[in-house]
This record gives structure tokens, sequence and C-alpha cells, in this order.
């Protein structure tokens, strides 16, 4: 994995990494789109379009959406930021697995705001991708799409009775319909955007993957990727994006009232540990989530972490936490009192 720096006029130095087998070099910092689809509060179009203008400007040079968020309203303002740079110097990460019908309304499964009044259908079938794929470079006001990733194959979204025939479908329809498109050279790599680790293992071990996007399992606050599947990934040569490295928000707010875990109210126990990481940071005057994005970046298979912003004023503190120093001290006292595994490699 090389490290070179961004030659965007202007911008501060964002050092990129390869992302594994595709060739593409990213910035390690990403940007993620699903607060673009209202996904918190509905969001002022100008607002939103303008914190994917800033991280651009910034030298972020990869986005990340899905049409999933805001049921294609994070596409549709990340085309209209697309067109406002020039195309080839960002590398657009989209996902299948869902496609919107606009002919009947969201229902009640939506967790966004706000966004496009379309229904979000799940179809891992191969027409069903081919549909997905459609749809997003239309919103997107594009002709390709760099990365492609079957989302939401895990446990979290489908359960434990329906994951087994969606996993069989995402093998037999979705991954069929990427490989195909990699290899008409469509787009440059394809991959798994999931929440759980143990399905990563699965998919890298029943296709040829160039890429995945894991949220949540690899963070300062917990590891569970670390035994199995990044040394898979590593030795599979599949490029690693990490979302949710602050897990819904707890390593960035601290361990406050209302602190969120996995979309949730943290848990007593959660909460307890992030006070006690919490704590040691403070003794290193280092920043929690300063500290949760330095760390998730030390791991030699990780090539990007993809954050999402609402406004220019948060890509920029994002931006600004990744050149603050953290002393090698602080991850010696973190493993020390137990609350970082011990096998966890960190930053030189």
């Amino acid at each position: 994995m090389t490290q070179q720096q961004s030659s965007d006029p202007g911008s501060p130095a964002l050092p990129r990494r390869r992302l594994g087998r595709t060739g593409l070099e990213v910035s390690i910092l990403g940007f993620g789109t699903a607060p673009l689809g209202d996904l918190f509060a509905r969001l002022d179009d100008t607002a939103a379009i303008a914190a994917a203008e800033r991280a651009f400007a910034l030298g972020v040079n990869l986005l990340d959406s899905s049409p999933l968020y805001g049921h294609g309203l994070a596409e549709h303002r990340s085309g209209t930021a697309l067109r406002r740079v020039t195309r080839d110097n960002v590398v657009v990460c989209t996902k299948v697995g869902r496609w919107m019908d606009p002919f009947h309304g969201r229902g009640d499964g939506s967790n966004f705001a706000g966004g496009a009044p379309h229904r979000a259908v799940f179809d891992y079938s191969y027409d069903g991708t081919m549909r997905s794929v459609e749809q997003s470079l239309l919103r997107l006001g594009t002709d390709r799409i760099d990365l492609l990733l079957i989302h939401d194959v895990d446990v979290w979204t489908h359960g434990t009775d329906a994951i087994e025939a969606r996993f069989r479908e995402a093998m037999e329809g979705a991954y069929v319909a990427l490989d195909k498109l990699r290899s008409e050279r469509v787009v440059k790599g394809i991959g798994i955007g999931v929440n759980e680790a143990e399905m990563c293992v699965r998919f890298a071990k029943a296709g040829t993957f160039d890429t995945m996007l894991l949220a949540g399992r690899y963070s300062l606050l917990e590891q569970p990727a670390l035994a199995e599947f990044l040394p898979l990934a590593q030795a599979k040569g599949i490029g690693m994006m990490l979302g949710g490295v602050f897990n819904s928000g707890i390593l960035a707010t601290g361990a406050v009232a209302g602190a969120k875990y996995n979309y949730k109210d943290a848990p007593p126990d959660v909460m307890q540990k992030v006070a006690a990481i919490d704590r040691v940071c403070r003794a290193h005057n280092v920043a929690l989530p300063t500290a949760a994005l330095h760390f998730a970046l030390g791991h030699p298979a990780v090539a990007s972490l993809v954050l999402g912003a609402q406004t220019p004023q948060e890509v920029e503190r994002n931006v600004a936490a990744l050149s603050s120093p953290v002393p090698a001290a602080l991850w010696r006292d973190l493993k020390n009192e137990g609350l970082l595994d011990q096998h966890a490699p960190v930053p030189a």
C-alpha cells in the first residue's frame, strides 16, 4: 500500500493509499453521503452540496453513496457536487441490493428524516442489480461508477432466518452482474458493504472481491474484525474502507447522555468503556475522536475512512483531526489497561 500527497491546488496535504487491486489511489479520508440523504435531519440542498464540495476542495477524492441514502436523494446531491469538479479527480463508490420504485411511497421502513418519495425494494438478483446501477448512473449524472458494493447482506439487516437465502441470491445474482461489469471495465472494482465482519469473511471466501466497506466493526471501541477478517483481506489483496469508526457517534461525542452506539442509545457497558478510553486520551491531551480516526487508519489493510458530514465545517474538523499528532504512549496505555486489543496494530 503506497502513499502519495494530494495534488489538488491549494488544498492541504491529504495522503492517499492504494485501494487493493483496483489500481485506484484514494484519500485516507472519504466522504460518506448518508447524511446527504437527510439521515438525521432534513438538510438544505445548498448546505448539503456544499459539504461535498468542501471535501473535494480539501483533497478528499473518495465519495461513497448508496441508493438507500434518502432513497436516491444523496446520489442526486452527490451528482450536483460532482458536476462542479473534474470527474476524473473523484473516485465514486455506490452500492447495489436495492432499487427505487418511483410509483409507490416510501412506506414505514425508512430511517431517513427526509429524502425522495420512492420505495426501496430489496433485490440482489442479476436483473435487479443492473437496474440499480442504471438508476444510480442517472441520479449521479455520470457515465461511470468506479466502485460498486453489494450492500447490507448481513444479519443486522435481514435477520437470521433470511440471511442464507440473501447470501445465496447475492452470490448467484449481484456478484455475477458486478463481475461482468468489472470484466468489461465498466467499473474498476467490486466489493461488499456490510456491518458484520463475519459476512465479510464469507464473501471473501466465496468470490473475488477488490474492496470492502466494513462499518463499525473495527474501531477504537471494538475490534472483532482483527482476528480473522483483516488478515484475510490482506492475504487476498482486498482494499479496506472503514465506515462507522465512531460507532454511530459515541466515539465522537464521548459517553454523554444520549450517546449513540449502533444507531441506538449506548448501553451502560459501552458507556463505561468509552469513558475509560476518553480518560486515557485526555491524559495525553488528545481528543477522543482524533484518537479514533488515527487508530482506525493504523491497520495496514485499511486504505480509507469513510466519514459522513452534514456541513462544510464538519468536513474541516475531520480533516484537521487527521493532522493532529497522537503520542505512541497513548496506545500503550490503552493496551496496558485492557481497553485495546493487545494485537491491534497502531499508528507509527
